[in-house]
């Protein structure tokens, strides 16, 4: 067999073994480590496991998402219902500023605009709403605007990263203009290349991350 039919098994059987998936509906093809998944799933969190369950797979090195989110009928909530649920779901995370997020729901396509401080702030709001029974897809667009000086926030990246058991100072090299992050560099795992960027965005002042780190596995 190709490296390419080993691959798309790989990533199909990865599909079967996880729990939060029914896989009978999706599709996979493989070209020289490109993924790409097709056909559809019953919810938007299916829609997101399955996408981490491919990134799981060794050999993927780029994904291509096509999957649509069709729900059964009997399942189906209005735009006013999934509004509601998520004002609701959102004003119980003390973590998040009071009126600070707004909502747009058009036909189970949940648009979450405003401002915040901290990244996790941003993923925590997208969280709560793509569970949302209902929901067909989430674009957040949550600018994040934080509150303290970005004058260090370098070097209180690479300080962070010398804590960190997978950093290698000649492997990482960390820029940054404001709190624009840039990381280059190459590491071994997958894990490694997501840790890093997990730390540069819970640097303080730090308002956008491009991860450019080579996975070299």
């Amino acid at each position: 067999m190709s490296k390419d039919s080993d691959l798309q098994r790989a990533v199909l059987d990865e599909l079967g073994w996880e729990p939060r998936i029914d896989s009978a509906h999706i599709g996979v093809s493989a070209d020289s480590g490109v993924v790409t998944l097709t056909g559809h799933v019953q919810s938007y969190p299916q829609k997101l496991a399955a996408e981490k369950a491919a990134w799981r797979v060794k050999g993927v090195r780029a994904l291509a998402e096509e999957l649509e989110v069709k729900m059964p009928y009997d399942v189906r909530r209005s735009d006013e219902a999934i509004a509601e649920a998520a004002v609701d779901r959102l004003s119980w995370d003390s973590s998040l500023p009071q009126n600070a997020i707004k909502i747009r729901v058009e036909k189970g396509w949940v648009t979450l605009t405003g401002s915040v401080d901290w990244k996790f702030q941003k993923d925590a709001a997208g969280e709560y709403v793509h569970g949302l029974l209902g929901v067909v897809n989430v674009f957040n667009q949550i600018e994040i605007k934080p509150t303290v000086s970005a004058v260090n926030v370098r070097q209180d990246i690479e300080d962070a990263l010398h804590r960190s058991w997978f950093y290698d100072p000649n492997s990482i090299k960390v820029t940054a203009q404001g709190g624009n992050i840039k990381l280059t560099g190459e590491v071994t795992t997958w894990n490694a290349r997501d840790l890093a960027g997990a730390t540069a965005w819970s640097a303080p002042g730090a308002t956008a991350v491009e991860n450019h780190i080579f996975v070299n596995s």
